[in-house]
């Protein structure tokens, strides 16, 4: 079968854009998912039968911080957010999140629920309504549980789209970018002294820092950078440190209370200063195609990973030794993502795109039931038009009579 490349993989993109692709930016994200990756497994699973401490001190410590690869998957996304709809119409925009978003997630959910279902070990299995929901995507706008915990990340990406497709539908340019990050970093401000719940909703401040500051990084990369851009980038920055103490609460618990906060200000200076190079054309020259092929595995890895991975280890802890379990757990779960990449990602995100893109040309051109009546219409007009026309000759032709014998 030969797959043809979404609009928005490394050879569309390229290809549609006329610039190198970023091959760096695929790279970045594969790392970011390993660091989620290791949060959960080291430092949040306490599954191995021993203090999780033990297990290894020293990835144990590092491993407290991979929550901020979310982080860096947010700052990501407002860079090629931004890059793959510039030029695009908002139906493309519309379709290419839809098929980029939807084909795995599907997978992941059946998936995960069938584990817990089948080995209800870590977590009981979720009802049959939930699982439903949660294919939607929307589960929790109406307030129904994640099947698995890493979905709340994907709810937050959905606001970012929704409040830049308002850009999109408009025409992405360079002054209503600006604009749009302003606007938005003033939302994020206001919206906890305001004491509005939409404003909080839709502002959500913890992580609008990271995709402004990715806009603008991007805004450098595709002109160039100027004082304005960088004064957004500084004012994002500073308020992403605001926020890193209630994430380490959020993520570590009561644990934060005796962790140092400097790792994760440092990790979140350090991925603004590759997002900034990167911006100014730093690694323009990597074209290492590996890097792409692991960007691919990233978005199943992070869908797939926690209560699958969480489920072997509370089966298998006692089977084989912890280092050697977490690297067959690590090994099967890229695997399991390069599986789901190529037999449903692909495959599927085609099917879906193409069926979108159909719906949008039925719903400009009406429905086949629709264009019929309009037809029946036109055609009926045309019939009383030519009856009307006849008439009318028929008048002149009395009138003229009438004359001629006067």
């Amino acid at each position: 079968m030969r797959f043809v490349a979404p609009p928005d993989s490394p050879a569309a993109l390229e290809k549609a854009l006329g610039q190198p692709r970023l091959y760096v930016l695929d790279g970045l994200r594969f790392v970011a998912s390993l660091m989620v990756l290791c949060y959960h497994y080291i430092t949040l699973r306490d599954g191995w039968g021993q203090d999780p401490k033990a297990f290894s001190p020293e990835l144990y410590h590092l491993s407290q911080f991979g929550w901020l690869g979310v982080e860096v998957f947010f700052l990501i996304s407002g860079f090629v957010i931004c890059m793959s709809a510039w030029g695009r119409p908002l139906g493309d925009f519309v379709k290419s999140r839809a098929a980029r978003l939807y084909p795995a997630y599907w997978v992941a959910v059946l998936m995960t629920a069938t584990v817990l279902t089948l080995w209800p070990r870590v977590r009981s299995a979720d009802s049959l309504e939930t699982v439903l929901t949660n294919l939607t995507m929307l589960q929790q706008g109406v307030g129904v549980s994640d099947v698995d915990d890493v979905y709340w990340s994907l709810f937050v990406e959905l606001k970012f789209y929704l409040l830049f497709a308002l850009v999109v539908y408009k025409g992405v340019t360079y002054r209503r970018c600006v604009l749009f990050c302003g606007l938005w970093t003033v939302a994020g401000v206001i919206a906890f002294k305001a004491e509005n719940n939409f404003l909080s909703v839709w502002a959500v401040a913890p992580y609008s820092p990271y995709f402004i500051a990715g806009i603008a990084f991007y805004l450098m990369h595709r002109f160039r950078p100027t004082l304005l851009l960088w004064a957004i980038v500084a004012v994002e920055f500073l308020l992403a440190q605001h926020y890193v103490r209630g994430r380490m609460v959020m993520n570590l618990g009561d644990k934060a209370a005796v962790t140092d906060t400097w790792p994760a200000r440092l990790g979140v200076l350090v991925a603004f200063a590759l997002m900034a190079a990167i911006a100014l054309g730093a690694f323009d020259k990597v074209r290492w195609r590996w890097l792409s092929t692991a960007g691919s595995l990233t978005y199943p890895l992070y869908l797939l990973h926690m209560y699958i991975g969480f489920t072997l280890i509370d089966l298998m802890r006692d089977r084989m030794p912890a280092p050697v379990l977490l690297t067959a757990i690590v090994t099967l779960m890229l695997l399991l993502s390069y599986a789901v990449n190529r037999l449903v990602e692909r495959p599927v995100g085609n099917w879906l795109r193409n069926g979108i893109e159909k719906g949008m040309q039925e719903m400009r051109r009406g429905s086949p039931k629709e264009q019929s009546e309009a037809r029946s219409w036109r055609r009926g007009d045309r019939q009383v038009g030519a009856v009307e026309k006849a008439d009318a000759g028929v008048a002149e032709r009395k009138d003229a009579g009438v004359g001629t014998r006067t």
